[in-house]
C-alpha cells in the first residue's frame, strides 16, 4: 500500500492568496485540539516549549486533527537534534524551532530535519509514523519535500541577524515572538511597546527581502491587524487555554458581583 502525506506548512503559505491565520494548542488535550481543528482557521500550533505537551500528547493531537482541513505545526521545546528527530518521527511535518538567534543556529535546525548527507537526522522511518511505517513511497529520499521548518526569532541578537537567518537554505519561514523579544530588550511583558513592535517590523523587512514568509504571535486583535497591515504572512491570534481563561472570567463577571453575591435575583 502506498500513502500520501498532506501538503506542508510551506506549501500552504505559498498557495494562499491571503495571510494565514492560526492559533495555539497548549493544553495538551487531544479533545481541545480537535475542537480547534474544526474552527475554520488555517493552522494549529501544538506547543511543546511552554506547555504540558509530551511526545505522547503530541502524537494524540496529530492523530485527532488529521481528519480536519487545517495544517498542524509543532513547536519543539528547543533547538535540539534528538527532540526534533522524535517529533518528526511522530509524524509532525511542520516544525517551529524557538530561540534561533543566528544563522549558525538556523543551520543546526535545518540539519536536524534532514537525513544524511544533507543533515544529521537519524534514520528510523520503518519504525515511525512519519513515513507511515514505510508506506510513503521514497520517504527517505523525499522527506525534505514533506516537511517544513520555521525558525523563531525572539531576541535582539536574532533581530540583528534576521537577514542571515532567513537566507539559510532549508529555513522555510520565520516566526517572531514578541514576548521573549520584549524581555530581551529589557521590556518584559510589554509586547506592544513601540520599540518592540518596531523590532518586529525590522524582522519583517529583513525576512521579506530574503524572499521568505514571516509571521508573528499577536493575541490582541488590534495588534494582529497592525502586523497584518505591516506585511505579516501568517499570524497566531489565540490559544486554547487563553480563550478558555478569558471566556470563563467573562462568565464569572456576568453572573457574580465582586463581593461574591449573585447579579441576578431568582
Amino acid at each position: 500500500m502506498s500513502l500520501r502525506l498532506d501538503p506542508s506548512f510551506r506549501e500552504q503559505l505559498a498557495g494562499s492568496d491571503r495571510p494565514s491565520v492560526g492559533m495555539w494548542v497548549c493544553s495538551g488535550s487531544p479533545l481541545l485540539a480537535e475542537v480547534a481543528a474544526g474552527s475554520g482557521l488555517d493552522w494549529l500550533l501544538i506547543d511543546m516549549e511552554h506547555s504540558a505537551n509530551t511526545l505522547d500528547a503530541v502524537l494524540l493531537q496529530l492523530q485527532a486533527v488529521a481528519a480536519y482541513p487545517i495544517t498542524p505545526v509543532v513547536r519543539v521545546p528547543s533547538n535540539d537534534t534528538v527532540a526534533i528527530k522524535q517529533v518528526l518521527d511522530l509524524g509532525a511535518q511542520n516544525l517551529i524551532v524557538p530561540m534561533v538567534s543566528s544563522a549558525q543556529e538556523a543551520r543546526a535546525a535545518v540539519a536536524a530535519t534532514r537525513y544524511p548527507p544533507a543533515g544529521v537526522r537519524g534514520v528510523g522511518s520503518a519504525l515511525a509514523r512519519s513515513a507511515r511505517w514505510n508506506r510513503v513511497d521514497d520517504y527517505l529520499q523525499e522527506s525534505a519535500q514533506h516537511t517544513s521548518l520555521t525558525v523563531q526569532i525572539e531576541t535582539t541578537a536574532g533581530v540583528e541577524a534576521a537577514a542571515e537567518i532567513a537566507a539559510v537554505d532549508g529555513v522555510d519561514a520565520v516566526f517572531v515572538g514578541p514576548s521573549d523579544l520584549s524581555a530581551s530588550m529589557g521590556l518584559l511583558g510589554q509586547q506592544t511597546h513601540p520599540d518592540v513592535t518596531a523590532a518586529v517590523k525590522t524582522v519583517f523587512d529583513a525576512v521579506t527581502a530574503a524572499g521568505k514568509p514571516v509571521g508573528v504571535n499577536a493575541f490582541d486583535p488590534a495588534t494582529a491587524d497592525a502586523y497584518l497591515a505591516a506585511g505579516a504572512d501568517f499570524v497566531a491570534v489565540g490559544a486554547d487555554v487563553a480563550l478558555l481563561a478569558r471566556a470563563s472570567e467573562a462568565l464569572a463577571a456576568r453572573f457574580i458581583r465582586a463581593d461574591g453575591t449573585s447579579r441576578a435575583s431568582y
